[in-house]
C-alpha cells in the first residue's frame, strides 16, 4: 500500500509547479479584476453623478450610489434635448453607413482573396495605406469636395464620405482566404456565376465577420462627432454627439444633467455589446491574418 500511495502522489516538482500556476492565474484575476475596475469607474461615476442634484455633485466623501437618487433627471434631459430627433438622425446615418461597409468590404474582401489578377497585391497595400491617414489629413479637401457637391447640412454628406473602410476590407478577405477554394470551383462548375457564388456561398459563410465587420462600423460611426460637426450647422440634421455637445456648450454648470444626457447617449452601444460580445469576440478570432 505504502509503494503505490507514493506512485500515486505527484512529485515535488508536479507540486511546486501546480502551485506556480495557480498562483499566475490568481495574480492575472488580480490584474484583470483592477483593470476593469479602473475602466468601469468613470461610467460608475457619469451614472452616479447624474442621479444627484447640482449642489450634491462634490460632496465629500464621495458618494458613488446616492441615498435619494434622482431618477427625474433621465426623463428632464431627454426631453430637454429632444432626444427623439437626434436619435432618428443617428440611426438613419448608422444604418447607411453600416450596411454599405459591410456590402462593400464584402465584396472587396471576396475579390482580393478568391480572384488572381494582376496588381491584386499592391491594390491590397493601397487600401490598407489609407489606414495611416486620419482625418485631419483630408479634412479639408473631402470638405471642399462635399460643397461643391452642395451635400453641407445632409445625410449623405455624413455617409457617402465614409461609406468604405480599409479595415472592413481587410478583415473580409482575411475570412475568405481561410475558406476553401473547392467550394468556390464546385459552384462554378455547378454553373454558378461569379455574383451568384458569392450570394450563395461567401456571404452564408462569412456570416461571423460580416457581423463583426457591422458591429464595429456601428460603434463608431455612432460615435463619430468630427465630421458631422464639420459639416452639419442645422441642428435638424444633427446626431447624437453632436447634440450632447451642443447641450454640454449651453449647460457646463449643470452636471447631473450632462451625465444624464451621455447616460442616454451611450444607452445604444451598451445594449450592442452586452447582445453582440460573443460575436464580436469570435468574429475578430476567425478573422486572423493569413497570407
Amino acid at each position: 500500500m505504502s509503494a503505490r500511495t507514493a506512485a500515486v502522489r505527484p512529485s515535488p516538482r508536479r507540486a511546486a509547479a501546480r502551485v506556480r500556476a495557480q498562483a499566475a492565474t490568481a495574480a492575472l484575476l488580480l490584474l484583470m479584476t483592477g483593470v476593469t475596475i479602473v475602466f468601469l469607474m468613470p461610467i460608475v461615476w457619469m451614472v452616479s453623478t447624474s442621479l444627484k442634484s447640482n449642489q450634491h455633485v462634490f460632496d465629500l466623501p464621495i458618494q458613488w450610489f446616492p441615498a435619494h437618487p434622482l431618477w427625474s433627471n433621465y426623463p428632464a434631459a431627454y426631453t430637454t434635448v429632444r432626444f427623439t430627433r437626434y436619435f432618428m438622425n443617428s440611426a438613419i446615418v448608422t444604418a447607411s453607413v453600416t450596411v454599405l461597409n459591410v456590402l462593400l468590404s464584402a465584396l472587396a474582401g471576396y475579390g482580393l482573396a478568391k480572384y488572381r489578377f494582376a496588381g491584386r497585391h499592391v491594390l491590397l497595400v493601397l487600401i490598407l495605406a489609407t489606414l495611416m491617414l486620419p482625418l485631419e489629413v483630408i479634412m479639408v479637401p473631402l470638405y471642399l469636395t462635399v460643397q461643391r457637391l452642395g451635400w453641407l447640412n445632409s445625410y449623405q454628406g455624413m455617409i457617402v464620405p465614409v461609406a468604405a473602410n480599409a479595415l472592413g476590407v481587410l478583415m473580409m478577405r482575411q475570412y475568405f482566404l481561410s475558406l476553401p477554394d473547392d467550394l468556390i470551383a464546385a459552384a462554378r462548375i455547378d454553373g454558378a456565376g461569379h455574383v451568384s457564388t458569392f450570394l450563395r456561398i461567401g456571404v452564408p459563410l462569412a456570416w461571423p465577420a460580416l457581423l463583426t465587420v457591422a458591429i464595429l462600423i456601428f460603434q463608431s460611426t455612432w460615435d463619430d462627432f468630427v465630421w458631422p460637426f464639420l459639416i452639419i450647422s442645422n441642428t435638424a440634421k444633427a446626431t447624437v454627439p453632436l447634440a450632447v455637445q451642443t447641450f454640454q456648450s449651453a449647460e457646463t454648470s449643470n452636471f447631473p444633467m450632462l451625465m444624464a444626457v451621455s447616460s442616454i447617449a451611450s444607452v445604444p452601444l451598451t445594449v450592442l455589446f452586452f447582445v453582440f460580445q460573443r460575436q464580436i469576440i469570435g468574429g475578430v478570432a476567425t478573422t486572423g491574418m493569413r497570407h
